[in-house]
């Protein structure tokens, strides 16, 4: 049996909360002041992107090219197109070198890359009508972006040919952009709807005010709380999306079920009291199910990728204070209202939740093998999709197709083809001078081998600049570098090998996301470079390739700790360890099933016209760790405040089906009704337009849906139900 509720730790809380009222609604008072001051800057301190890892062989092939040849880690394409004219005519490239030249005379602008400077043949596409300049940078990628505006404004404001500006710092310009644009709009349309769910769930106002107050003070102090964190770490723009999504989400349920379970109490015993026994019990559920979702969180802190760890953070942030508000702050301001927590009432129809949430009970006592059984199928199903699940990794193709990077590199891609401007780029390290003779030799013999390989298009590199040269008059010509006077290979070899390091850009036709990309990634890695050389492949399908492979080693270590540290924790509130092991059961089937619907709608492009989306064949990589993370916390809420109850009936009677059925009864509605918040606001962000953001809103809607009305309706009670007193299994050492 429990211990009477007045020696409770959160009793005492709750009772403290009453008693110290004023204090405690002064402190958050002055938070929330604090915050408005803050949090509307947050958005100067978070960078974009966040996707990639310093570790990768490409990031490290990177670096050396940065140290040896001073290639720009920031660079910009300049689209050019024209329907009627051809790159190579007089005029068009005259165009062209009137629309660069201001860029051409920036200080912080290193190099132009055009056709109309060196007529390489690689920049003008088959048809003639495009071609692209490769604008290097001296600055980093969040310098380069802030450099952005102060760059396009050096291009003419009109000319016959259509420009666009597309590569990593116009993305990440944009991405920013779209971020914040997506933010407001979910604001919008989920905190109306979230009051208009709760004021049907509890036919008053002013209850109905609590838990989006406790919401949006819980969201506004997290934003302000990443704003002083980003001044000492790095930290994603995507914490604000996801933050505010799983804040307003987490808040909100909360503190419906403190104000749910207050309502209750307040009908036998008098304020104080109430406001106590609220807090001994959906307080107690409340600081479990906190504890839950923070455990899953940290698992992204695993991650040595800014974007997951960033989530990580500020997620665990915004459910500290989601919990430290519905502990402090709502029992305060229930205290002050009392009875008047039901003022301006809603006349709505009652009374037939109970009645509903009954029968459902009764139908699984009578039959819990055929439900727990039929569920199981059910739930296969749903999941059985992501079996064919194929992994890209996060770029432009995130954006909507009507913002200008993503425009300028779609326009690139149907002109030139994906693999043909994102090639492999092999970064080859000498131990000392790159050019000397045996070097020269072993690069040539190295780029001959790697245009046998199936799939190579073409192979760029400082032996390959005339195709009719062979080894020997390569390694004499590369033997007086000084001594070069024809103009291409003069430009060819100062943009391709200095110091100890040559660059060699392999061509393909393949998709960079493809699986035919990914088997030429690993052909290429295992082609020996020759002497005392050594290699470093990279590009866009060598980077996908590893940061997919490398995202899925260390989530395997997340999920474990996950899954035990949570184990642990219900086992601390539950002491038993039956139950702890079938909640964690209970949510990998439903965070499985929602797997299988993100294949559907976002591999397969079911949906794709309806959700305002472009589907690219593959499910971003992130999403589905980011969901596991997030979501089996989440879930879990619904477990804890279900067993609780479920608890409270059994060491209350002792009978393990009607501790069940009575718990799943009074707690069905406000599950649902709880379910329903989290799915009005992570689905309020089906709509956005960045697609990770989308597919995270979709896939958390759908698993909390399935997990509140198909799992925790059904499959619980049933496996409950089929377990009989071995859920109150405890061993003697308990």
């Amino acid at each position: 049996m429990p211990p009477p509720l007045p020696t409770s730790p959160f009793y005492r809380l709750g009772s403290w909360a009453c008693c110290h009222r004023w204090p405690i609604i002064f402190v958050w008072l002055l938070a929330c002041l604090v915050s408005l001051a803050l949090a509307p800057r947050v958005g100067s301190v978070l960078q974009p992107g966040g996707f990639t890892n310093p570790n990768t062989e490409g990031s490290q092939g990177l670096r050396l090219l940065r140290q040896e040849l001073g290639v720009s880690l920031a660079s910009l394409s300049i689209v050019f197109h024209s329907p009627d004219a051809v790159a190579t005519e007089p005029a068009y490239q005259r165009e062209v070198v009137r629309v660069l030249a201001g860029l051409r005379a920036h200080p912080r602008v290193e190099r132009v890359i055009s056709y109309a400077g060196t007529s390489r043949g690689g920049l003008v596409s088959a048809d003639g009508h495009t071609t692209y300049a490769l604008v290097g940078l001296d600055a980093t990628t969040p310098d380069a972006q802030r450099l952005l505006p102060e760059l396009k404004g050096l291009l003419p404001g009109y000319s016959w040919l259509q420009v666009l500006v597309t590569g990593g710092p116009a993305a990440y310009a944009d991405i920013e952009m779209v971020s914040h644009r997506d933010l407001e709009r979910a604001e919008r349309v989920s905190l109306p709807l979230a009051l208009l769910a709760l004021v049907v769930i509890f036919g008053s106002v002013v209850a109905a005010g609590m838990p989006v107050l406790v919401g949006g003070i819980s969201v506004l102090v997290t934003l302000a709380a990443v704003f002083l964190l980003g001044q000492v770490i790095e930290m994603s723009i995507f914490v604000q999306n996801i933050a505010t999504m799983l804040g307003l989400g987490v808040s909100i349920d909360y503190a419906l079920f403190i104000v749910s379970r207050f309502r209750e109490e307040l009908r036998q015993h008098p304020v104080p009291e109430a406001v106590a026994r609220t807090s001994a019990t959906a307080g107690r559920a409340v600081f479990w199910a906190g504890v839950t979702v923070f455990l899953g969180l940290c698992g992204l802190l695993l991650f040595d990728y800014m974007m997951l760890r960033s989530i990580g953070i500020g997620g665990a942030i915004v459910v500290g204070v989601s919990v430290l508000g519905s502990l402090t702050l709502l029992p305060a301001v229930l205290s002050l209202l009392g009875p008047r927590i039901d003022a301006w009432r809603i006349p709505l129809p009652r009374g037939g939740s109970t009645r509903f949430w009954r029968r459902i009970s009764a139908g699984v006592v009578r039959h819990p093998l055929l439900v727990f059984l039929s569920v199981l199928l059910l739930l296969g199903a749903l999941g059985a999709p992501f079996l064919r699940v194929r992994l890209g990794a996060p770029d432009v193709t995130i954006l909507p197709p009507d913002v200008e990077s993503r425009r300028g590199f779609d326009l690139l891609r149907s002109a030139f083809g994906a693999g043909r401007i994102a090639p492999m780029l092999v970064v080859v390290e000498a131990p000392d001078n790159i050019l000397s003779r045996s070097h020269v030799g072993a690069l040539f013999d190295f780029t001959r081998r790697l245009q046998q390989l199936p799939g190579v298009a073409g192979v760029e590199s400082i032996v390959n600049l005339d195709s009719g040269m062979a080894k020997e008059q390569y390694q004499f010509l590369y033997a007086n570098p000084e001594a070069i006077t024809d103009p291409e290979v003069k430009a060819g070899l100062g943009l391709l090998a200095k110091g100890r390091a040559a660059l060699i850009s392999v061509a393909t036709d393949h998709n960079p996301s493809s699986e035919e990309a990914k088997a030429l990634v690993r052909a290429v890695r295992q082609v020996p470079v020759g002497g005392d050389l050594r290699s470093y492949t990279g590009g866009a399908a060598a980077e996908l390739m590893d940061v997919v492979n490398d995202l899925y080693t260390v989530f395997p270590r997340a999920l474990v700790l996950i899954l035990v540290t949570t184990y642990l924790a219900l086992l601390l509130q539950f002491r038993t360890p039956v139950l702890p092991a079938k909640a964690v059961l209970m949510d990998g089937l439903s965070i499985l099933a929602s797997y299988g619907a993100l294949v559907i709608i976002f591999q397969d492009g079911h949906l794709s016209g309806l959700l305002g989306f472009r589907s690219e064949g593959v499910v971003d990589a992130t999403v589905p760790i980011v969901m596991f993370c997030v979501l089996f916390g989440l879930s879990m809420d619904y477990e804890v405040f279900m067993l609780s109850r479920v608890k409270e009936e059994y060491d209350a009677g002792g009978d393990n089906s009607q501790a069940v059925a009575r718990g799943l009864e009074r707690t069905g509605g406000i599950i649902t009704s709880a379910a329903l918040i989290i799915v009005i606001v992570a689905g309020s962000f089906a709509f956005t337009d960045i697609i990770v953001i989308k597919a995270l809103g979709i896939g958390m809607a759908l698993a909390i849906f399935i997990d509140a009305t198909v799992v925790r309706a059904l499959l619980v009670p049933a496996t409950m139900h089929l377990l009989g007193r071995w859920n109150w299994y405890a061993p003697r050492w308990r």
